[in-house]
């Protein structure tokens, strides 16, 4: 059997694995513990979203390779031809998030957005371009911006050993879809760590009831920070004794929005701001080794490629019916954060590293003690 085709077998094998997990694990919900104010969507997820799909591909190989690729796509059209309006907030900006420049200046997406491991990234984008190239209507095709998001698993995932390659990036685009999204150890959360606990991928959503506009906002994360953890105010890592700078916990965090309001590129860049504030609402710190990003995307509208107009007509919210929008985006990350850490495994990886899941039992305790929990 040749190396690679052997890696894809073993690849999907372990994805079906780590989604029994997913599956099988309790959420927070499930705990009593809540988030906020704002009802979630019916999956409490960024696929609550209509038309968002994920897809995920899980690569755990040997004693070392523990790694992955998690793909967005806002919606099952052609987004180079139909982009999307978008904007990408850096809350600390050590990291390699490719695409940021464009997306900056002109406010559109035009590729999925695929999240991975750091030394991943550039085969992440070849794939994204070789995907984009290939779809139908892109023949005429000379320039065009792929957006990949980036943490840094080389605690537990032999990283120098480049193990993501472009059959993995199009494999998790291919298999995107609609529904329920596996969190925890799969995708580009398999060898992640959040707080000194095993991290991994984490979604929520919030759905706004139609007073204020009746628009969702999904959350996707991939975390890999530190700090000191609080679950919904309760300051969990003291009670655990495990925080910052009485041990060394450091990284990144990839936060994805997306919402069906329809948001031009300035109000999403201050929807990303306040996702912003949902990670800061569990504790993280946006060290100095962390990037810390925010990719906030709108599916409300889609903006052409080329058009016989001189002009995009696009109906945006207002700047004071945001708030709402805001607000949803607060609650969902923290949520999602939370999620990833429930979800997670205790995980054994490159050289003998081994980092323990969240211990959900002491904290339910404490939970409960301080009245946030059943």
């Amino acid at each position: 059997m040749k190396p690679t085709f052997r890696l894809l077998i073993t690849a999907l094998f372990l994805l079906g694995s780590s989604i029994l997990f997913a599956q099988t694990a309790q959420r927070p919900r499930a705990y009593g513990i809540r988030f906020g104010v704002l009802p979630t969507g019916p999956l409490n997820a960024i696929t609550d979203v209509p038309g968002v799909r994920v897809g995920q591909v899980t690569l755990q190989e040997g004693q070392s390779v523990r790694t992955g690729v998690t793909a967005i796509l806002p919606h099952d059209g052609n987004l180079f031809q139909q982009k999307c309006p978008a904007a990408i907030y850096i809350g600390n900006g050590f990291g390699k998030l490719a695409g940021y420049s464009q997306v900056e200046e002109l406010g559109t997406l035009e590729t999925p957005i695929v999240l991975t491991n750091t030394l991943g990234v550039p085969t992440a984008a070849d794939a994204l371009i070789d995907y984009t190239l290939a779809q139908p209507g892109n023949g005429q095709v000379r320039s065009l911006n792929p957006v990949v998001g980036e943490t840094n698993d080389g605690g537990l995932n032999d990283i120098r050993s480049r193990p993501v390659t472009k059959m993995h990036v199009l494999e998790a685009i291919r298999q995107a879809k609609t529904g329920p999204v596996e969190e925890g150890n799969v995708g580009a959360g398999t060898g992640t760590v959040c707080f000194g606990f095993k991290g991994g991928i984490g979604t929520a959503s919030r759905k706004l009831p139609a007073s204020l506009g009746g628009y969702t906002v999904g959350v996707l994360v991939q975390t890999n920070f530190g700090g000191v953890l609080q679950i919904a105010g309760v300051p969990v890592g003291i009670e655990l004794g495990k925080f910052s700078f009485k041990e060394k916990l450091d990284g990144s965090c990839m936060m994805v929005v997306l919402t069906d309001a329809p948001l031009d590129a300035r109000n999403l860049k201050r929807l990303a701001k306040r996702a912003f504030l949902g990670l800061a609402r569990t504790g993280g710190i946006a060290s100095n080794g962390s990037g810390d990003y925010v990719i906030a995307v709108s599916t409300a509208n889609r903006i052409p490629n080329s058009s016989q107009s001189s002009f995009d007509e696009l109906k945006v919210l207002r700047n004071d019916d945001a708030s709402p929008c805001f607000l949803a985006a607060i609650e969902a990350t923290e949520e999602a954060i939370i999620n990833s850490l429930f979800a997670a495994r205790t995980l054994t990886g490159h050289r003998g590293s081994r980092v323990e899941q969240l211990p959900v039992d002491k904290v339910v305790e404490i939970m409960r003690k301080a009245g946030q929990a059943k």
